[in-house]
């Protein structure tokens, strides 16, 4: 699964490789996003374009009837479940979205205990993760909630060294068919083997009360 990850670039990335003509965004750099905590989503326009939109980690479906604290864990949607769990069918049906991100966190069991790793684009480009979006209105305040998903899929070769599961990652040309419903459980696939690269880095991470502005997180561990 993945629970923990990074967004670090710039609008104009986001600007060049979604086709944004939404009004510029000021973006800061976040090395340790942790669940419930407001990530960058991309979706369709009503007119077709791509908007751009901040949404709460963990999807919080519109039927939800009870408070947040009552709500599972909803960071991560299967893909192999995604078409048809409850909490989920209805977003994939109707509202996908993509959750650009510059690496993600994983964690490899070791003697010692768990050790994080760090895992980026092999271009050191950004990365774009099929997600699922929401709207829910919280009855006791009034407060209505944007929230979003990450799917994961089962590991490539390259990842099933670290972990099991990975986010599904969009090339390019499949962004279209995923926003705009064309495409499928088909396109849920494990990245090509090749495209990430991944390193160890300092068990600072393993806390969520890390600091989310500091890029010393994502450094390659230094040999002892």
């Amino acid at each position: 699964m993945c629970g923990r990850f990074t967004q670090a670039y710039t609008w104009e990335q986001l600007v060049r490789l979604y086709r944004l003509t939404f009004p510029p965004q000021n973006i800061e750099a976040r090395y340790n996003v942790c669940p419930t905590d407001p990530i960058d989503t991309i979706a369709l326009a009503e007119d077709g374009g791509m908007t751009f939109a901040r949404a709460r980690w963990g999807l919080v479906p519109y039927w939800w009837s009870k408070t947040l604290k009552e709500l599972p864990a909803t960071f991560n949607a299967r893909s192999d479940g995604v078409a048809t769990k409850p909490m989920y069918r209805d977003a994939f049906k109707k509202r996908r979205c993509i959750v650009p991100m510059s690496g993600f966190y994983e964690w490899r069991q070791m003697e010692d205990g768990k050790q994080p790793f760090f895992i980026s684009a092999a271009d050191s480009g950004v990365l774009s993760v099929a997600g699922l979006w929401d709207t829910w209105k919280d009855r006791a305040s009034g407060e209505v909630i944007r929230s979003a998903t990450l799917i994961v899929t089962e590991a490539n070769p390259f990842m099933s060294d670290i972990h099991d599961r990975m986010p599904v990652f969009l090339p390019a040309g499949r962004i279209d068919a995923w926003l705009s419903g064309q495409g499928g459980t088909d396109l849920l696939v494990p990245a090509a083997v090749g495209s990430l690269r991944a390193w160890p880095v300092s068990r600072r991470v393993n806390s969520s009360r890390q600091p989310g502005d500091d890029p010393t997180l994502i450094e390659p561990l230094k040999a002892a």
